[in-house]
């Protein structure tokens, strides 16, 4: 049983601990119906401060929240939370805690921004719009952060930057970063600790890194210790950038972040990037689902990253239907450190080793096997190592050991699906393809001119390698656990080994006893490929004001490639021999910019299309309400369906191979010029019988809707306990001028539909 199927659902708000051993007060958030405060009160907040102070005398709160949902955050002691339920108004409740994770240049031009005609001049590179990140801060003086040649900040901002510790606002903000805020009671309330650095300074390097990654202003000469060198810059070079200070050192909880959320929805930004989330919680206990819900209803497009927890399935998290859920992969850019041999035979291998010098010359090459013998490795701690680190979890181990025996350098033979996460070397290191191994041991076993030489040179960048994106191997996959019957994720972007801003008083990793500083630094993750998307749905937000947010995400996903740039089919590194990666790892596939501006037709979706997914979800009313922030009587569950207007479709099928029938209904907006014909076209599922009723959709005029049917019906059957069936393929809209594809992905498997 995978481990989400295992969790059991609890009562609407319940005590972090068990009477017997609970803490005289703990952290909850309250979900309070706005509609029901009495007259008399002069606001919500002293509603809610009436309410709290007669239910917990002793209660402290600490957040009051208005956009992001109704209600509060407040501490105070479980056996009072009875009483709090009975309070009028009350909604729902669960318990502020701190399981929330963390999950970029030449990727402009990897995903063809910079090209003559493209998305950037179309938008004016994003100027005007304003991208709010919720992370660990930032450093206002990287170059990131210039304001050169913007004009002045939009009339319609509300936000601001506010001082604090090694921050002053009047020198940090400016026409670029235009807002500043930090966000940590939850950390007060819940521990006891100080803040070392209590302003929206970034101690950690994740918040400037994210931001400059979505809209960061060109640098030139970027580089990370002469790794990638060239000019550094966001997707949307040209838009504005508030940043919100939830993620920090001494602690992180959701309230910080929900309270970040709304603020940042009150401020006014476009777009909300949010490089974090927290695994296996229902929507209704979720803060990014309830403030992305919040933010949607506003028109803010929330991008969100699926989580590093790969490869295996369903470890996805923001699995929500009203945010963009965006994997990680590679992009067409290696970091290499070349190996000569004596003999001229010169092979490449992968490292960012960063030291000095950077190079070794003619030194001694030895074989040392799995390099799992310290005493060995310390004997030939004058010469480059060779090492065999091709069986399982041995790849760390090998790298751990050549470090310790303080080797000339490492030379490490592997097929590790997450080598790209050991690139950054404390010493002279180097990771090389097995493929390598028959002429290393053949000039080392049988080197005529003395003892076998090797010479290693660092700081090399190598560009236009092929194939590329590959889906990472840490990459989340779905299905959702929150909402399985939405194919998650979205789409798949840059989030592999990507450089930007860093914050410069954070180490970035140590050579030997050298701890190493800089203004970039290069690291992996989705928290990488989140701003990426951010960034172009800054873009098309500039062009398209009027789209919504389910516009615009549609507009991604369907023009999105499922191909490479061999134009092969989008592997997946964990696969043996890199295998085809499914939807269930790249959703729709890598954003395409340049087509999402004019994708011809989108699939649009609305709070209300959500509500009637979560009532046929089975939610309650009120877990709906703490979502929604609906009143009771605005809950409507007619029409109830799991079956939502998406871009993508997933069918789940009886894993004992019971025949079966799954339907999905949608509904399409022409957004091209004007009256347009288009053709279904279907790919893949060939054991299944998938039809389109109608299979030619015929619009008149822009703005005009149409719908459809699509039947999947047949049988899957798994072949071993376990071993879940997954099929794919997709439904693509061609329209008679040949100008506009609009392809969904299509899956059948056999794995759990079940949900939270």
């Amino acid at each position: 049983m995978r481990p989400w199927l295992a969790l059991v659902l609890v009562a609407l708000c319940v005590p972090a601990a068990s009477a017997d051993n609970a803490p005289a007060a703990a952290s909850y958030i309250v979900h309070m119906d706005k509609s029901a405060m009495p007259t008399g009160f002069a606001s919500h907040e002293s509603w809610y401060t009436s309410t709290l102070a007669a239910a917990a005398p002793e209660a402290d709160m600490f957040y009051v929240y208005d956009h992001a949902m109704h209600g509060f955050a407040a501490r105070l002691p479980a056996a009072e939370l009875e009483t709090l339920r009975r309070s009028r108004g009350f909604v729902s409740c669960y318990p502020d805690d701190a399981r929330v994770v963390r999950d970029t240049t030449h990727t402009p031009e990897f995903l063809g921004l910079s090209a003559a005609g493209g998305l950037w001049e179309a938008s004016e590179y994003g100027e005007d719009v304003i991208v709010g990140v919720v992370d660990s801060g930032v450093w206002p003086e990287s170059a990131s952060y210039r304001d050169d040649g913007l004009p002045p900040v939009p009339a319609r901002w509300k936000g601001f930057c506010e001082s604090g510790t090694l921050f002053d606002a009047a020198k940090a903000c400016n026409r670029k970063l235009v807002g500043a805020r930090k966000f940590n009671k939850g950390v007060f309330a819940n521990s006891n600790v100080t803040i070392a650095v209590n302003s929206p300074r970034d101690t950690d390097g994740h918040g400037t890194h994210t931001s400059s990654t979505a809209a960061g202003s060109p640098v030139s000469g970027a580089s990370f210790f002469g790794y990638a060198r060239g000019t550094a810059r966001g997707m949307a070079p040209r838009a504005r950038v508030a940043v919100y200070k939830a993620l920090w050192e001494e602690g992180t909880y959701t309230s910080d972040i929900l309270a970040a959320i709304d603020q940042a929805i009150a401020d006014g930004v476009d777009v909300l990037s949010l490089s974090l989330g927290i695994n296996f919680r229902p929507f209704y206990e979720d803060p990014i689902a309830i403030g992305g819900f919040a933010a949607m209803q506003r028109g803010v497009f929330v991008s969100t990253s699926a989580g590093n927890d790969g490869p295996d399935l369903g470890y996805l998290h923001n699995g929500t239907p009203w945010v963009l859920t965006v994997a990680s992969g590679t992009v067409d850019r290696k970091f290499s450190g070349i190996v000569r041999l004596g003999d001229g035979t010169t092979v490449i291998g992968e490292s960012l080793y960063p030291g000095t010098p950077t190079s070794i010359g003619n030194a001694g090459l030895v074989f040392l096997g799995a390099c799992d013998n310290s005493t060995v490795l310390s004997m030939n701690r004058d010469k480059v190592v060779l090492c065999d680190a091709t069986s399982t979890d041995s790849l760390r181990s090998a790298i751990y050991e050549a470090q310790q025996a303080k080797v000339r350098a490492g030379l490490f033979l592997t097929n590790d699906p997450f080598r790209e996460l050991s690139e950054h070397f404390e010493f002279p290191g180097v990771i090389l393809s097995p493929q390598d191994k028959p002429a290393l041991l053949h000039y080392i076993q049988r080197s005529s001119r003395g003892p076998p030489k090797a010479s290693i040179k660092f700081e090399v960048t190598v560009v236009d390698t092929k194939p590329a994106p590959v889906v990472a191997t840490y990459s989340s996959r779905g299905p959702s656990a929150s909402c399985p019957t939405v194919l998650k994720p979205d789409v798949l972007a840059p989030g592999s080994l990507i450089l930007a801003s860093w914050a410069e008083n954070v180490t970035i990793q140590n050579v030997g006893e050298q701890a190493l500083f800089g203004k970039f630094n290069i690291i992996s993750g989705t928290s990488m490929s989140c701003p990426h998307a951010s960034g172009v749905a800054a873009l098309l937000r500039a062009v398209h004001p009027e789209w919504s947010p389910a516009a615009v995400r549609s507009a991604m996903m369907t023009t999105a490639s499922a191909s490479d740039n061999t134009l092969a089919p989008i592997k997946d590194m964990n696969g043996q021999g890199n295998e085809a990666a499914t939807p269930l790892a790249i959703g729709s596939g890598h954003i395409d910019p340049n087509r999402a501006v004019d994708p011809g037709l989108v699939y649009d979706a609305g709070p209300e299309d959500y509500v009637r997914l979560m009532c046929a979800m089975n939610y309650t009313k009120a877990q709906i309400r703490t979502v929604a922030q609906l009143p009771a009587a605005a809950v409507d569950c007619a029409g109830a369906s799991l079956d939502l207007n998406y871009p993508s479709f997933i069918a789940f099928f009886d894993p004992a191979g019971a025949a079966g029938e799954r339907k999905f209904a949608r509904e399409v907006t022409n957004v091209g010029d004007g009256p347009a014909s288009y053709s279904a076209k279907v790919k893949g599922l060939k054991e299944l019988t998938v039809s389109v009723v109608p299979s030619r959709l015929v619009f008149g005029a822009k703005q005009e809707k149409q719908r459809y049917t699509v039947v999947v019906r047949g049988q899957l059957k798994n072949k071993a306990p376990d071993a879940d069936v997954i099929m794919h393929g997709s439904l693509t809209w061609v329209d008679d001028a040949g100008k506009y594809t609009v392809r969904s992905p299509i899956v059948a498997t056999t794995v759990s539909s079940a949900g939270l």
